[in-house]
């Protein structure tokens, strides 16, 4: 009886040797991890996530509280509107001017009456000193009398004119005064625009679809711009990282299909298709954790295969290939 089982034993040595000898690298399968860190300063206040919850890309998963933020947002749209207020009118200026445009218009028109009344009387004058009927003095009084109204007009014109001129320049300079006041208003609604940008960042959210690994912040805590709130990974797809001789190199090349194997116990173990993806082109001394086909071997080469996870694959998880 003994001997039947110091049989079985050193068969099922041999056996493991051998299959051992049938992979040509073993490794172990890695995920590409994704550290999430909070873009916000402030207290956290939800986070709706679970080591080993499935989340999907640009899913919500907490919130930093933004109360601060939203202050300094009002302070900027509040001085936005106190810009208008800052604004001049010309329109009271203009209303004093106006009234003087019309007293004036008014006063040559009695002017340019009394002219039309004097040019009359002056051609009557005239008449009766062709006639010996007046003097021409009398004449020469009318004359003057029309030169003068004349003088007035003209002068009064000349006002006018002036009160009008005085009109547009108070409009340009209230324009020059308020594009002044008012060229701040783009920078500052820049600055509203950009506060909205941080306020994106108070929002949590998960930036692939994937597993979450580890948790390292809850409900309730504080958050600093830069530190980790969770981790993830994407578990579809993942690498095995494995490492071959100088030996081997000239079996492989990227692109090439394999076959990887992991182990289910009890002796079983499960096939997986692969793709081998990278080759690294610098050798490197053997790890201590790494073990090849040939351990004699004191340079080697790491190579990453991508494998498609149904289901059993898990990060740590050590894996053979066949090349």
């Amino acid at each position: 009886m003994k001997k039947y089982i110091l049989f079985a034993v050193v068969l099922a040595f041999n056996s493991c040797k051998n299959s051992e000898q049938n992979y040509d690298a073993s490794g172990t399968f890695e995920a590409d991890e994704i550290m999430v860190i909070a873009q916000a300063t402030g207290t956290l206040l939800q986070l709706n996530l679970e080591e080993g919850q499935q989340l999907k890309t640009g899913q919500k998963v907490g919130e930093i509280d933004a109360k601060n933020v939203e202050l300094q947002k009002e302070q900027v749209v509040a001085s936005i509107e106190a810009l208008g207020q800052k604004t001049n009118s010309p329109l009271p200026q203009i209303q004093v001017l106006q009234t003087q445009i019309s007293a004036q218009s008014a006063n040559i028109s009695v002017l340019q009456e009394q002219l039309d009344n004097a040019v009359r009387e002056r051609n009557r004058t005239s008449n009766l000193v062709a006639r010996d009927a007046a003097t021409r003095k009398q004449l020469d009084d009318a004359n003057g009398q029309v030169l003068v109204l004349q003088k007035q007009i003209n002068a009064a014109q000349r006002q006018l004119t002036i009160l009008q001129q005085q009109i547009s320049t108070a409009k340009e300079n209230v324009s020059i005064q308020n594009k002044a006041i008012l060229s701040e208003r783009k920078p500052t609604q820049k600055k509203v625009e950009q506060i909205d940008e941080q306020l994106k960042n108070n929002t949590i959210e998960s930036p692939i679809s994937g597993m979450v690994l580890t948790k390292y912040m809850n409900q309730g805590e504080f958050a600093m711009i830069g530190k980790p709130v969770f981790k993830m990974a994407n578990l579809d797809l993942m690498t095995l990282k494995t490492f071959i001789t100088g030996d081997q190199l000239a079996q492989v090349k990227t692109g090439q299909q394999v076959k990887v194997f992991i182990d289910l116990g009890d002796g079983k173990t499960k096939e997986i298709p692969g793709t081998l993806y990278w080759i690294s082109s610098k050798a490197e001394f053997t790890p201590k954790t790494i073990q090849t086909k040939n351990e004699r071997a004191n340079l080697v080469y790491a190579t990453k295969i991508h494998v498609k996870n149904d289901g059993f694959l898990k990060i740590g998880m050590y894996g053979d290939v066949k090349f």
